[in-house]
């Protein structure tokens, strides 16, 4: 189509007038957005700085901090689209259609998401607390949304899913601050039991590392076909828990031997049941 100088300048007549006349929502609908971005950075500081203020957890400030950055973004989009004379109530309605979608799509996903701020609400572990659930055991290295990372004592990294963790049982062997140790040694029948026991409690009285209150135990467990078990219960903080649990292991062994006392094999009760 060929079109003469006259109507090209009609056209470019029309198109200067209307962006004349659209001008003025182009300009205020960009102020409104430029604007708005900059009160929403400066909302969502302030609400983060009122969130650490009161000592909220990390995790749940930087979530719920991004949560209302996301909500507020959003709002300004529509009211820039909606001061640019588009219609949103479609707009809306395909949001909605879309988050119904994705909330089907992602039901196992949500199910994390929702126990991952249970356990954030409730904090029945935070990082740094060693755990045991859904048989695994390890030190919580972070807790995200949708999954809490543990290291195990190898060093191995495990995800465990939210859902499943804020519904299953937990261990969590930190939040007492100590921990006892519940060992067993096995002795013959020929040992006197009284000088085993007073040996045992030297041991465990010689250990700067064992807690004197609560107070280490050291009583009779069993009276196996073949040996007396003794029960020995020591007491100590989470972070010498380990070394105490060998030691007294070790140090018990080599008083023993010095008293010529012989350590009989732990044969435990549902093994010897099914020999």
């Amino acid at each position: 189509m060929n079109l003469n100088p006259n109507q090209l300048t009609d056209y470019a007549n029309t198109f200067v007038k209307a962006l004349i006349d659209y001008s003025p929502k182009i300009i205020s609908a960009f102020v409104i957005l430029f604007a708005g971005l900059y009160t929403i950075r400066l909302i969502n500081r302030f609400i983060r700085k009122i969130m650490i203020k009161r000592d909220l957890d990390p995790t749940l400030t930087k979530f719920l901090a991004d949560i209302l950055l996301w909500i507020l973004r959003v709002l300004l989009f529509v009211t820039f689209i909606s001061k640019l004379g588009i219609e949103t109530s479609s707009f809306v309605a395909i949001l909605g259609a879309m988050g119904l979608a994705v909330g089907l799509s992602l039901q196992g996903s949500l199910s994390n998401f929702a126990g991952g701020m249970l356990i954030i609400l409730f904090k029945p572990f935070k990082a740094g607390h060693t755990i045991e659930a859904q048989g695994v055991i390890g030190t919580v290295s972070e807790i995200q949304i949708f999954v809490t990372k543990l290291i195990t004592a190898n060093n191995q990294t495990i995800f465990v899913p939210n859902g499943s963790l804020s519904n299953g049982t937990i261990i969590n062997y930190s939040l007492q601050g100590y921990r006892r140790a519940d060992l067993t040694i096995a002795i013959s029948y020929d040992t006197n039991i009284k000088k085993a026991k007073d040996i045992i409690t030297t041991v465990l009285n010689s250990n700067p590392k064992i807690l004197k209150t609560p107070s280490a135990e050291v009583s009779v467990k069993n009276l196996t076909d073949n040996a007396i078990q003794l029960a020995v219960r020591p007491w100590a903080n989470n972070e010498d828990f380990g070394v105490v649990f060998s030691e007294t292991l070790e140090s018990c062994k080599l008083a023993f031997d010095t008293a010529g006392i012989v350590i009989q094999p732990y044969v435990r009760e549902s093994s010897k049941a099914n020999s």
